[in-house]
């Protein structure tokens, strides 16, 4: 009897493939991704089949394209497996780091440049001799820079050359929930598992410290998870979006513990660095682009966030499958003047036009105003449906309509950038013509007197 609770694999292997086809040329769809087909589905693990021949090729250069195209429809999908899931072992979560989360995020994929190498040595000098080198070791630059690929690479290779310890991967953010809802709904027994689970490990890895800013009950508790860490030698390796000393709402005990080790910056990538990363993504997910020119052009579109860098390179790539042209400096400059033309909220945002921008505050208001939920609401940590719905709208409004970081808007909403950039992609697949979402968008835009047609 099918499980009513599992998305029809054919459905969803089929909207992974037309997503793929647009990444990669048509040749290469032919000879390795048509012949992949779908053959079960259970826990995290998506189960496919094809030739022999197709086998490695598809493992080593389109999996985890494929996987983040089944993520976009099912999230729980983290890794494709060719195998039949009847006669294959139940796979064991991974400890400490997250599903989905330590896919080539290790030291061998980072690509080193000026801006990180000092960032680098630290983390690897931390993997290799964890509790001994730099504790805590806090790395801080603005989002999209390595920050967190870093602290993924240092859980992943004590992972596998330590065995012997136990490591823990997380974001302030997920501490926050997590600790809230053992105080919430577990009684004393969750709170004291809750505060076992942090404490007793060997490496614990901190993503977005700064999101513990204003929360005093959960900064209380990670100060004292600290201590108990630093005292029996565990190693500690801490990142966000800036230094210790500029953190104003944390108390000056826990600044003054997250300078006692190497704190280092990450900066922004230099241009042979960013081009170099571009060339290797674009080897890693057979994408078809490797003029150095397109390349360099690719690069230069992208002067800092290396995520922005990331969706340049897949949207040539696409581009140039669609009209069957190789992707030259030429067509890279014309396929990203496209992506930013007028007429659409998907551009970037992040460029002035002249006209003034609305306040995250304003926007907040005027999204509460036409879901009808409170501002309280939307600033609350619950996650009653229509709740997250506004939120995710009043982030993704604000990512488009002002020139702001994700870590600014973030802080407006008390959450860290990844749930901003989360809730961006959200709404983007929402946002069909007619469909509630994009009619609510649009009587915000009315409320703001922005005009939909504006460039961005």
């Amino acid at each position: 009897m099918p499980d009513p609770s599992q998305p029809d694999l054919e459905t969803l292997w089929e909207s992974v493939r037309a997503e793929l086809r647009g990444s990669v040329t048509p040749s290469s769809f032919e000879s390795w991704l048509e012949p992949v087909r779908p053959v079960g589905l259970r826990g995290a693990r998506l189960y496919v089949s094809g030739p022999d021949r197709v086998r490695e090729w598809f493992e080593r250069r389109y999996a985890p394209l494929a996987v983040a195209a089944a993520q976009r429809r099912v999230p729980g999908v983290s890794e494709i497996v060719f195998s039949d899931p009847e006669h294959d072992p139940e796979p064991a979560p991974t400890p400490g780091i997250p599903a989905g989360l330590d896919r080539g995020l290790d030291f061998d994929h980072f690509v080193i440049g000026k801006g990180n190498r000092f960032a680098h040595s630290a983390a690897l000098a931390v993997a290799e001799l964890p509790g001994e080198a730099y504790n805590p070791l806090f790395l801080y630059g603005e989002p999209g820079l390595g920050k967190t690929h870093l602290l993924v690479a240092v859980a992943t290779y004590l992972q596998s050359r330590r065995p012997d310890i136990s490591v823990a991967y997380t974001t302030a953010e997920r501490f926050t929930s997590e600790f809230v809802n053992a105080l919430r709904t577990g009684g004393p027994g969750a709170a004291e598992g809750f505060k076992q689970r942090y404490r007793q490990v060997d490496a614990l890895l901190i993503d977005d410290v700064q999101f513990l800013e204003d929360k005093p009950k959960t900064e209380e508790e990670f100060f004292h998870t600290f201590n108990e860490l630093y005292a029996s030698g565990s190693q500690l390796v801490l990142s966000s979006d800036r230094p210790p000393e500029a953190m104003r709402s944390l108390t000056e005990r826990l600044r003054d513990r997250f300078s006692w080790g190497l704190t280092v910056q990450v900066q922004a990538p230099d241009l042979p660095t960013r081009v170099a990363l571009a060339g290797r993504l674009a080897a890693e997910r057979g994408l078809a682009v490797s003029d150095p020119a397109a390349l360099r052009q690719i690069a230069l579109s992208s002067p800092t966030n290396l995520r922005k860098l990331e969706g340049a390179l897949i949207r040539v790539a696409a581009f140039s499958s669609l009209l069957g042209k190789p992707a030259s400096a030429e067509l890279v400059t014309e396929a990203l003047a496209r992506a930013e033309a007028p007429g659409t909220l998907a551009g970037s945002g992040s460029e002035g036009t002249g006209a003034s921008e609305p306040l995250v505050a304003t926007i907040q208001q005027a999204v509460c105003d036409v879901l009808h939920v409170s501002r309280g609401e939307m600033l609350s940590p619950r996650r009653r449906p229509n709740i997250v719905r506004a939120r995710q709208l009043a982030m993704y409004v604000s990512r488009h309509q002002t020139s702001l970081s994700l870590a600014e808007i973030a802080r407006a909403f008390d959450r860290d950038h990844s749930t901003v950039l989360h809730s961006v992609r959200a709404i983007e697949k929402r946002l069909e013509p007619g469909s509630d979402i994009h009619r609510a968008l649009e009587s915000v835009q009315q409320s703001l007197q922005i005009d939909p047609d504006r460039p961005e």
